[in-house]
């Protein structure tokens, strides 16, 4: 009798020290430290043995950043994205003349829907100002999918464009390019429809990898309008 009070007190015991322990946290990561979208950082990709693209961000306050994409010998280009991140998204609010300046075309969606990673079980999202549900900013564990119709209207009075951007993120896998081994990236597929000048059409359909610590455009394989693959080569702060 004496032997079992005393394993039952034991056992007590453990079960009360290891109930007391709290459970580890699971490190959560988010699409900045992939994205570096708040930093003054750029790369770029490169094809054919020549560079093919650049990208540049140009943080403007602590949740607004832009995004410049051109020829890296004709730079700055005269456009550039605009993101704001609100709460646990990025949204994506139009289009300028260059980054900083003030928008010339805005973007805003009139139907968005969210799902898993196949684009199974879409459910309506709720608009925020109806600006584009771009990615969500702390990266979940799974999978998911989101597409968005709307329009772009510039400013000038030109014709509007409607659009439709279909897209799934993967999260976070290891990953490598022909420069960098070894890396951890998301994924981002995504195709995009519009009728900018010409009858409404896919116009672009890609899976592109970000890396985490590096940036953008990491991996670029592009099946419309061609069928065209790029590989990030050089990153850098500024």
């Amino acid at each position: 009798m004496v032997m079992r009070r005393k394993l039952a007190i034991l056992l007590a015991t453990l079960v009360l020290v290891c109930g007391a322990r709290p459970a580890a946290a699971v490190p959560t990561e988010n699409y900045g430290q992939y994205s570096l979208m708040f930093e003054r950082s750029a790369g770029q990709y490169w094809a054919g043995g020549t560079a093919a693209g650049q990208w540049v961000w140009t943080p403007l306050s602590k949740t607004t950043s832009d995004i410049s994409w051109g020829d890296p010998k004709a730079w700055p280009p005269k456009s550039a994205e605009r993101f704001v991140r609100e709460g646990d998204w990025v949204l994506l609010d139009g289009f300028n003349d260059g980054a900083g300046r003030p928008l010339t075309q805005v973007q805003r969606v009139t139907s968005e829907k969210i799902g898993d990673a196949t684009c199974a079980g879409m459910q309506p999202l709720p608009s925020t100002g109806g600006r584009q549900h771009y990615v969500k900013w702390t990266i979940p564990s799974a999978g998911y999918c989101l597409d968005a119709t709307g329009t772009i209207k510039p400013l000038d009075g030109a014709t509007a464009v409607n659009f439709r951007h279909l897209q799934k993120w993967l999260p976070p896998h290891p990953c490598s390019n022909p420069t960098f081994a070894n890396q951890t990236c998301i994924t981002q597929i995504e195709q995009w429809w519009d009728d900018n000048k010409h009858p409404y059409s896919l116009q672009l359909s890609r899976s592109i990898e970000l890396a985490r610590g590096l940036g953008m455009a990491f991996t670029n394989r592009t099946t419309v309008p061609l069928i065209w693959n790029a590989d990030g080569k050089s990153y850098w702060h500024y």
